[in-house]
């Protein structure tokens, strides 16, 4: 059977096109999705220097509800897009967070807060809600 063989610039279309095509569909989509900003509101180093407790509010769109959030993030480093907070609360609030002199965080909640999420330990380093 003789072998089909394509003329160079039929060759390219087939292959350019579909490629540009996904590119323009992932380009539109992405428009659709709204970018997050994290805005960092307090930081501060652990004793031993290993990590550092950042408060942080995260915004995805402007019908995002007020938040406020801590993680434990390497010394000096932006807090990541996908940061994985310990603790989160739908609400502005100053949580207070600090470092006690054991190594433990130590976070201020508001009066009558409800959480969304409140874990007693992270990263192996407990929590302690006052």
């Amino acid at each position: 059977m003789p072998a089909i063989r394509f003329p160079l610039p039929a060759l390219i279309l087939m292959t350019t096109l579909p490629a540009a095509m996904i590119g323009a569909t992932l380009w539109v989509v992405s428009d659709l999705v709204p970018a997050c900003t994290i805005t960092e509101e307090t930081r501060s180093t652990a004793p031993d220097g290993q990590f550092d407790l950042v408060t942080f509010s995260r915004r995805c769109g402007d019908d995002t509800p007020a938040n406020i959030q801590a993680a434990l993030v390497p010394p000096g480093e932006p807090i990541p897009d996908d940061a994985a907070s310990f603790f989160s609360l739908a609400a502005d609030a100053d949580l207070q967070p600090r470092w006690d002199a054991y190594g433990n965080v130590e976070l201020t909640l508001p009066e009558g807060a409800e959480p969304l999420r409140q874990d007693d330990t992270v990263a192996g380093i407990n929590v302690v809600y006052r």
